[in-house]
Parts: C-alpha cells; structure tokens; sequence
C-alpha cells in the first residue's frame, strides 16, 4: 500500500514537472517588430506611440492584458498614420502569427513558455498620402494677417503642418494689436474620393488695443525705476508678443532674475488699454564658482570667484577671482592672479555699461618673469544686431626678468576693439561666428621710453554639418603685429607668443617661435596661427575630437613670415549640463629645439 501510494506521488510530481502547462509564462515575455515604412519620422512616431514598446520592460503583461494592448496600439497607430496624412492605412498585428480577432489567440498565449518571447510583428499598408484641398480662413480677420499662413494646396496634409499654421495665424493677428484674439483648431474635411483634406479656420480677433499699465512683481533688491527706465515695453505701445518677448529676453539678459514672465490680462481695460504684469524672480545676490584645469605645459590651475550680483540695485557686478598655476613644463615656479572687476550696466546711455578691472599677477614663465599690477577701465556698446564695441584705458606697473635681466615697466594703453559673436553657447557653440578686432596703442614710460601699437584680428566659426549639433567642424584664426618698435623695444608681456591650448597644441605655452641660445622664447612682432577640429558627438553625453593647429610667430617681418610649427591630435569630451569636459591630447609635427613629445590638456568646455 505504502509503494503504491509512493509511485502515485512520484507520477503526479512527474506530471507537474514536464506535463506543456507547466512552461507557461504570465506575464508573457515578447518582442516586437515594427515593418518600415520607407518614412523614417513616420518610423518615429509610429515606435512612439506604441505601448506595446513602452511598456514592455517596466509592465509586462499576461495573453488577454497583451491582446488588449495591441487592440489599443492599432488605434494609436492608426492616429500617427492619420497625422501623416495616411488617411485609408490599414495596420494589422500579429502575436505568435495570430492576428488579434483569433479567439483562440488568448490560450495559444497562455501556453506559450517564457522562452522564447512571443513575437508580435506590426504591418502597414499605407495607402496614398493625403494633401490640401481647399485652405479657408475665416471670420474677423485683420487685413495682412493671413498672408503668412504657411499652407499650400496639393503638400501632404500633415497634421503638424496644420497646428503650425494655426500658431502662424494666432500671432500673425495679435502682432496687429489685438491682444484677445483666439485662433481654434479648424475644422477638416476629408475628401475620399479625392484623397485630399480641406481646413477651415475660423478667427476671432477681439478688440484692438495697446500696451496699457505695466505693473512689476517679485522685486526684493532691485531698485524698480531701473527696471523701468530698462523695460522695451511702455504703455502706448502697439500690442504685439514678439515686443514682449523682446522685453523678457532683455531683462533676463542682466543676470539678475531667474525668472521673468511677462503676463498680459485677460481683458481690456476702460481706455481700451490691455494691462501688462511683469512678474520676476531675482537670482541670489552672491554666487561662488570653483574651477580646476590640468594642462602639461601650465600645469594644475585651480580657480575661485565670487560674485555680487546687484551691488547697488541696479544689476551692478563685483566679481573678485583668483587663480594659480601651480608647475608645469612652460613654468619654472608656480604664480598667482587675483582680480576684482566692478560692471555698471546702462552707464550714461542704454546698452552701455561701465567696466573697471585691478590685476595682480606673479607668473615664471619659461619667456620671462613677471610681477605686474594692471588698471584697466573700458566703455562696452552693443552696436547693432550680434556687434558690440570697447573703448578703453590701462594702466601696467611690472617688473620682468628675462634671461637675467630685469627690467620695471610702466605702461599706458587705449585699447580700441570691435566684436562680432552669432554663436548661441558660450563653451560648446555648434554654429555661428566669433570675431575681434583689436587695436592698442601704446606709451611705455621706461628709460628709454618708447611709443607703439599692436594690432590683432582672431576669429572662429562652427559649422553644424547635419544641423543636429552633433558633428561641428570648428575652424579658428589669428593674426596679429606691432608697429613702431623692434623686438626688444617691446616689453616681453607685450609680445607675441604661440603654443598651447589658445593658439598651437602639442607645443608648450609661448615655445614657438625665436628663441634664445637656450632655446626660451624671444617673443616676436607678429604672430599667424590657425585651427582645423572635428566634433563629433557619440551617444547622448559622449563625443570626440580631431584637430590639426598650425602657428608662427616672427621677430623681423610681418605675420607668415617664419616658420610654421605644425600640431595635431585628439580628443575626448563629456558633456554635462554646464559644458562639456575636455581632453585633448596632441603632439608637435616638427618640434623646436628642447621641445615635448607632447601636450595634455583638460578642462570644462571646448577648446574654443
């Protein structure tokens, strides 16, 4: 009885071990297939709106909670296909090769093991593409206002093209100062004979009116009269968003609010005025940064600030810095620079501000040693459009030893510069131009005392191959001279120098050009450099880089009048969201006597 009973236990263990059931999954591990479409943002959108892709990894689900998904999809896709303009597309989904109205295809699911995943395979058949028929706009339209619609009969009537144009058309009549206007969604007609689609919108313009009172909130430091006296927009003026835009955009530019809305009032006043909040929060006062870069030639430099940002209340900076170089193969002892700088904005006139600067500088450089205190006071004006100009006066107190000789300086300058900058980002621009044009004459009160001015031109253009910014071909110039001196008239901080990261990599700092018997830099009169770098960005927070430099500097002619020194090498970059982090490795293609194998060069943004 015992035996039997324990042949009974083992067929029924037997049983549950290897008995079809038992291997079933739930839920249901599967994997999905989409058939391509030939359009790849149709592609897009498609993958996009499936949840049975969304929700593959984080819900699984049993064989009726999957069938119910995928019915759910055909709809979504369904309306992807739609707003392509697909409008008799047909999707039919499969799930182990069942479509989903097989009322047997529950179980088969139910059955199935968890290896290997169900396969769910999508198809499309597109039918034609849909375009504009007749494009009507209706209602009280202002005169002009739909000129720029943006819609033309017989294109793919696609349902984005259809939203813009409604944006299009919204902002087209309250840019003619009517504040209320309201612009629906319009209505469609599809036409199936014909495979077109017909749009209709219909406008309600409201009551025409200006800017009327202009209130401001969130003001703690600032003083409100220079807000004011800054503010683009003044009651009277015609109602239109893309001036309130400009006004946020030029209050945001102080660098004192975090935020600035501009609120418009949801109905016209009893003169027929629209009332306006401008609604602000300011940034904390004071803000400290810390900064660290490694490079071979100046060695580890750490740097500190802090920074006042609204001294007196009317967005005035005080910005105090220090920085050291603490040893590198261009240095012979580590030195130190600490400034202050002081920036009134709208000084004496709008879009003028007032820049003050004190340096202090120690620094041993393979070229010189230098001990210097720096004055500096300059006029800054945005000019028109991406130009803005710089008048100036320094004064330089220093003292400098080259090749054992040591003499003190006392220098007087009025620097005169125009810059040009179309680049939207400061440390990782992927398009635009950067360009300054700089011209300093100089007295130089020693014994003998000497009068000269030098000249520069530096320029740097991105150019976005794909319009993705991702791949950036970056090309950078420089040329620059004095006149009016030879070589050792010039103060050797005031000559010209190149190798390292701002001109030639692969060479260390200030090494290339004339040298002396041994082999530390001259300096020269004139300087040429130029830069040939590929960006290349990998995956979402990775990118590389290849560059080629090339740069002379001259002692007795004008720029390109030397020899070349030639660098070239690679790079690695880590985008985070302050800038990307870089590190860039090059070396010398035809070194100078007593030159490196090579550079090292790391820090936070691109090299230029």
């Amino acid at each position: 009885m015992r035996l039997s009973v324990r042949r009974a236990a083992f067929v029924l263990f037997c049983a549950s071990v290897f008995s079809p059931g038992s291997h079933a999954a739930d839920p249901q591990p599967y994997d999905v297939t989409l058939q391509p479409t030939g359009n790849g943002a149709l592609d897009g959108a498609l993958r996009d709106s499936a949840n049975l892709i969304s929700l593959q990894k984080s819900a699984p689900a049993g064989g009726f909670a999957l069938v119910e998904r995928a019915r759910q999809d055909v709809q979504r896709f369904q309306t992807a296909l739609h707003s392509y303009g697909y409008y008799k597309a047909t999707v039919r989904v499969t799930i182990a090769g069942k479509p989903l109205d097989d009322p047997e295809l529950v179980d088969t699911i139910a059955a199935m093991p968890a290896a290997p995943p169900a396969k769910v395979a999508v198809d499309f058949d597109l039918g034609p593409q849909f375009t504009f028929g007749s494009i009507q706009v209706q209602g009280s339209v202002p005169k002009g206002a739909a000129d720029g619609l943006g819609l033309e009969a017989g294109t793919p009537a696609m349902a984005a093209e259809v939203v813009t144009a409604q944006g299009r058309l919204l902002d087209a009549v309250r840019a003619r100062g009517y504040p209320l206007a309201k612009v629906e969604l319009p209505a469609a007609v599809l036409h199936l004979d014909r495979n077109t689609l017909d749009v209709t919108f219909d406008v309600q313009s409201g009551p025409e009116a200006s800017i009327g009172p202009i209130t401001i909130t969130g003001l703690k430091d600032m003083n409100e009269s220079f807000v004011r006296q800054r503010l683009l927009l003044h009651q009277g003026d015609r109602y239109s968003p893309a001036l309130l835009d400009r006004a946020r955009q030029d209050l945001a530019s102080l660098g004192v609010f975090s935020v600035v809305r501009m609120e418009p009032a949801d109905k016209v006043d009893a003169q027929g005025q629209l009332p306006v909040t401008v609604a602000v929060t300011e940034r904390p006062l004071h803000a400290v940064d810390l900064g660290l870069s490694y490079a071979t030639d100046v060695g580890l430099s750490p740097s500190v600030g802090w920074h006042h940002r609204n001294l007196f209340g009317n967005a005035e900076q005080l910005n105090l810095t220090g920085a050291m170089q603490l040893g590198g193969n261009a240095l012979t002892k580590p030195g130190y620079s600490f400034g202050a700088q002081f920036i009134k904005p709208d000084f004496l006139a709008r879009d003028q501000s007032l820049q003050l600067d004190l340096q202090a500088l120690k620094q041993s450089l393979q070229a010189y040693d230098q001990t210097a205190l720096i004055e500096r006071a300059a006029v800054n004006r945005k000019l028109w459009g991406d130009w803005t100009g710089s008048l100036g006066i320094f004064g330089e107190q220093e003292s400098i030893t080259q090749e054992g000789v040591t003499r003190h300086y006392n220098l007087i300058g009025l620097p005169v510069s125009l810059k040009y900058d179309s680049t939207t980002s400061l440390l990782d621009p992927t398009n635009g131009i950067r360009a300054a044009f700089t011209v300093t004459p100089i007295h130089a009160m020693s014994n003998p005392s000497s009068d000269f001015v030098l000249m520069q031109a530096a320029g740097s253009t991105y150019l976005d191959v794909f319009q993705d910014g991702r791949s950036v071909i970056a090309l950078r110039g420089l040329v620059g001279g004095a006149t009016g001196v030879n070589v050792f008239g010039l103060p050797p901080d005031q000559r010209f120098y190149a190798g390292g990261s701002g001109t030639v990599r692969g060479y260390r700092y200030q090494s290339i050009g004339p040298q002396f018997a041994d082999n530390k830099p001259i300096g020269g009169t004139s300087i040429a450099a130029g830069t040939f770098e590929l960006r290349q960005r990998i995956l979402d927070n990775y990118g590389v880089a290849a560059f080629v430099d090339a740069g002379q500097v001259s002692a007795t002619g004008g720029p390109f009048a030397d020899a070349w020194r030639v660098g070239a090498g690679v790079g690695a970059r880590y985008y985070t969201p302050i800038g990307p982090i870089r590190l860039d490795v090059a070396v010398p293609l035809n070194k100078q006597p007593g030159g490196d194998s090579f550079e090292l060069y790391i820090g936070i943004g691109q090299a230029f």
